[in-house]
């Protein structure tokens, strides 16, 4: 993992750039889009950057003084700071001072619970509401994105149902005024968004086509409309919270509210002040009122496998060489995570006494 890193960063050091910070996010055990790794689990690749850290600076070093020599530019006469930080699930204060302890890093992010802060995050009462009530079942990995990417989301969040209600009523798509995910190529040389009316009609005449000529069977016209009017327009949905609790105009934007928490969120179940997360995060007292939470790397773990799962079933009808050498490639990494918590958790007793059963 961390060569890959490296060879990214390799590309702009030589370019006389810096990067000052490597963020470890999980993949999965996220809010927001989700990048899942080959089934690279989070806790190798922490340790993997802790026990690199000094080879990867001194390497770097090397490559952007040369660049910046090279170049007439002023090389730097003290060691540049490099800091290695992890976000992705954290949700206790053991979790966070054992990744600050054992995995040496410089600082642990803390997101999707301040959802549930009214001072820190801009949610509306109703959206807020769905959010403390929300439980496991109702956090899931959508393809609401019109990135393409798996974006975590709620379910029978406001802009979910404004979207399909559209659907149900033959209107495709939104409106797309601010055009802010309009990437997608387009015929007419300009890019489009998939969550608009423009190119969801577009793409729909197209697959009716398909379904008539036989191209498509009906399952499979069934499963790529789905796909298609899933899409939800978040320029606007990540947005429109601000703007009902400022009362402020929507009539481009609609009603419906996108959020995307992590699926840490189901373990907490109310509003907290920031003082009061603020003491959870240091281990003063506790916003959480569940007792079965799993620890963060068992909870990565089950969502990568059944990340893997619905990947291989999508795949089961065309498998191909191709997907043989990835899934061989995913399981084995996460073989190697599984044998890694299992030696972790036998060796670090103390902090994680009850884990190892679980893996």
């Amino acid at each position: 993992m961390i060569k890959n890193v490296l060879s990214n960063n390799l590309l702009l050091a030589k370019k006389g750039i810096w990067v000052s910070e490597y963020r470890i996010e999980s993949g999965l055990n996220c809010g927001g889009h989700a990048f899942a790794t080959d089934g690279f689990l989070m806790g190798p690749i922490l340790e993997e950057f802790r026990d690199n850290k000094e080879n990867l600076i001194t390497e770097v070093t090397t490559i952007l003084n040369t660049a910046l020599e090279n170049s007439g530019r002023i090389i730097p006469k003290v060691k540049l700071e490099l800091k290695v930080t992890a976000q992705g699930g954290v949700g206790t204060a053991e979790e966070q001072n054992f990744l600050l302890d054992y995995y040496k890093v410089d600082s642990v992010g803390w997101g999707t619970p301040f959802l549930l802060v009214p001072e820190v995050t801009s949610v509306d009462d109703a959206t807020l509401e769905k959010l403390v009530n929300a439980k496991e079942k109702d956090l899931f990995l959508s393809d609401s994105s019109p990135l393409g990417v798996p974006f975590n989301n709620i379910r029978d969040s406001s802009k979910k149902v404004e979207t399909q209600l559209g659907v149900k009523n033959g209107k495709l798509g939104s409106p797309c005024p601010k055009k802010f995910l309009a990437l997608n190529p387009h015929t007419d040389g300009k890019t489009i968004c998939t969550a608009s009316s423009k190119y969801q009609k577009i793409k729909f005449n197209d697959l009716k086509v398909q379904l008539e000529t036989g191209e498509l069977t009906d399952n499979q016209f069934q499963k790529e409309f789905k796909s298609l009017t899933s899409k939800e327009c978040l320029c606007n949905g990540l947005s429109t919270s601000v703007m009902h609790i400022n009362n402020m105009d929507r009539k481009l934007e609609n009603e419906g509210v996108s959020v995307c928490p992590g699926p840490n969120l189901a373990y907490y179940s109310k509003t907290s002040t920031l003082q009061d997360m603020t003491n959870h995060i240091y281990g003063k007292s506790s916003v959480m009122n569940r007792a079965d939470r799993p620890n963060m790397y068992i909870k990565e773990l089950g969502l990568y496998m059944d990340f893997l799962q619905n990947k291989l079933n999508d795949a089961l009808s065309v498998m191909d060489k191709k997907q043989e050498r990835y899934f061989g490639k995913f399981i084995k990494n996460m073989e190697d995570g599984i044998t890694y918590y299992q030696d972790l958790f036998t060796n670090v007793k103390e902090v994680f006494s009850d884990k190892k059963a679980a893996i």
